[in-house]
């Protein structure tokens, strides 16, 4: 569903990933693990063709997205760490023009919209202004916006970060279902106990660069994912030293 091949981005003549190479398929939850400033958000960006790359090439579902950006993320969903939503809208609106881009039906449209909302606790608020929403409830509203559609591929950055726990709980769940679809899941996270009991396969990645990939089970082996990454850290701080 998802082909990283060779990736390599500048920031001037800053690094910030380099070489990198990932195969998600379709039903994974993969997940992207890495300190700050690893190079994970700008890896999602390349993906979801905000960013633009020197060398390599990605393509979802067989398309690319250097030659064809639209058709890719008509596939997509991406959900950032920090959504910006157009807050004079209220959520009903921001839901409508989203559908609306993506020529939703409504037959499809409503029903998602009500089901996904009443997941998340946000059905009573939809009619409020998004100015009026906490952080926790814009990102309900971005991720009722990104289910919606029913994406192929759903791409998020720090979902889990200002949720309550039902509704962290609520994503888990969604997750797996969506997957158990047939459907794909890259997303990057900081809590390394959710990505070991979520997800399929998980990647690590330090100053731009792939260090450790594969299954939970050869990632982590008899250790916690918390452990090797740790592990990983501390070898390369005594290394830099």
């Amino acid at each position: 569903m998802l082909k990283i091949e060779h990736l390599t981005k500048y920031y001037g003549e800053k690094l910030a990933v380099d070489d990198l190479s990932l195969h998600i398929k379709k039903g994974e939850i993969f997940g992207f693990i890495g300190h700050n400033g690893a190079g994970k958000t700008t890896t999602i960006k390349a993906v979801c063709g905000i960013h633009n790359f020197e060398e390599g090439s990605i393509f979802v579902d067989g398309i690319s997205v250097k030659e064809n950006a639209i058709a890719c993320k008509q596939k997509i969903a991406y959900i950032p760490d920090n959504p910006e939503l157009y807050e004079y809208m209220t959520g009903y609106q921001y839901l409508k023009f989203v559908g609306d881009i993506f020529q939703v039906e409504a037959a499809v449209r409503w029903p998602n919209i009500q089901k996904y909302a009443e997941l998340f606790g946000l059905w009573d608020d939809l009619a409020q202004p998004i100015s009026s929403y906490s952080h926790g409830m814009k990102q309900k509203l971005a991720l009722i916006a990104a289910l919606m559609h029913e994406p192929q591929l759903i791409i998020m950055d720090e979902p889990f970060v200002g949720l309550d726990p039902k509704a962290s709980y609520t994503l888990k769940t969604l997750m797996r279902e969506i997957c158990d679809e047939g459907k794909s899941i890259f997303f990057s996270t900081h809590v390394l106990e959710v990505a070991e009991k979520l997800c399929d396969k998980v990647a690590i990645i330090r100053g731009g660069k792939l260090v450790r990939s594969g299954t939970m089970e050869e990632v982590k082996g008899d250790a916690s994912l918390e452990d090797v990454f740790m592990e990983l850290e501390d070898n390369h701080a005594d290394h830099a030293v």
